[in-house]
């Protein structure tokens, strides 16, 4: 398995090219825009000069980590010859539905297909493809490159030879899979979103502010990134979406979304990746920083 195709080039997808690619897989990494791949390839190539900068690669692995990654708007062509799908494109069912589909049809019969949602059954993902046996969830942490946990959820269907061929991979990937079965939010999120929400109610409530609300949880907790920060760094409309998957999945209020949150997202305010969220990342060196915290 040397071909990889991943779908998305979005944080989390340039994140996943980057991770197969430094591992000396071929990655087609698959977008519907230009501007998004060269973006993408824009944050590969900056996340390995801070690698390069700190010794952890050479300059000679950044290049060939760089030469690994072939892009694709057409994804009939990215996934052609591939042994593998990631599926890393936007937390919307209704988009990754769609997205399987096509992937059952363009892929060859014995094309492993994964997804990277963050909360998303993948029972009824692996439901509208012929191979449901050989569908399952590959839930990376950002920074993909750093971060080394994978959460591999197993659909209702999944074979017990597909969750062995992925959990292997992942180790090839320097990462720690960990098995987890489909429910909603499967274990990180079922546990952090939870806790962000009650941060952003505990703000909501006029209890304390942002900088407050995040130096108790680093100092007291030993957080290394307080929640409100880290909301803004997964993203505010991703945080929103996941809590609404656990808050149909579950029926529990306690997963009922906060309404300050979803007024921020209804406004536009998305965290880093649109400048502003709970803080203020308008200025280049902040944002920075954010990203520099882990590579």
């Amino acid at each position: 398995m040397k071909n990889v195709a991943v779908i998305g080039a979005g944080t989390m997808g340039n994140g996943i090219a980057h991770a197969f690619a430094q591992s000396d897989y071929k990655v087609q990494l698959i977008d519907i825009s230009e501007a998004s791949l060269k973006k993408g390839m824009d944050t590969i190539a900056k996340n390995l000069d801070r690698m390069v900068a700190k010794e952890k690669i050479t300059e000679a692995d950044k290049t060939k980590t760089l030469n690994n990654i072939t892009t694709f708007t057409n994804l009939e062509e990215g996934v052609e010859y591939a042994s593998l799908v990631v599926e890393a494109a936007t937390e919307n069912v209704d988009l990754k539905l769609k997205i399987f589909k096509d992937l059952d049809k363009f892929c060859p019969d014995d094309t492993i297909l994964a997804t990277n949602t963050s909360s998303i059954s993948i029972t009824k993902i692996a439901a509208v493809t012929k191979r449901p046996h050989m569908v399952i969830g590959m839930h990376f942490m950002n920074p993909v490159p750093i971060m080394k946990l994978i959460e591999i959820i197993k659909g209702y269907s999944t074979s017990a030879e597909t969750y062995k061929t992925v959990a292997e991979l992942s180790k090839k990937l320097g990462k720690v899979p960990v098995e987890v079965n489909d429910y909603p939010g499967f274990v990180a999120n079922r546990i952090l979103m939870p806790m962000i929400n009650e941060a952003i109610e505990t703000l909501y409530n006029g209890v304390a502010g942002v900088e407050e609300i995040d130096t108790v949880m680093k100092l007291g907790m030993a957080h290394p990134m307080g929640p409100l920060q880290l909301a803004d760094f997964i993203g505010l409309d991703v945080c929103l979406s996941i809590l609404n998957v656990m808050y149909d999945g579950f029926k529990n209020p306690k997963y009922a979304p906060c309404p300050l949150l979803v007024n921020m997202v209804m406004a536009g305010k998305f965290g880093v990746k649109s400048g502003e969220g709970f803080y203020d990342y308008k200025e280049t060196p902040r944002a920075e920083k954010v990203a520099a915290m882990f590579c």
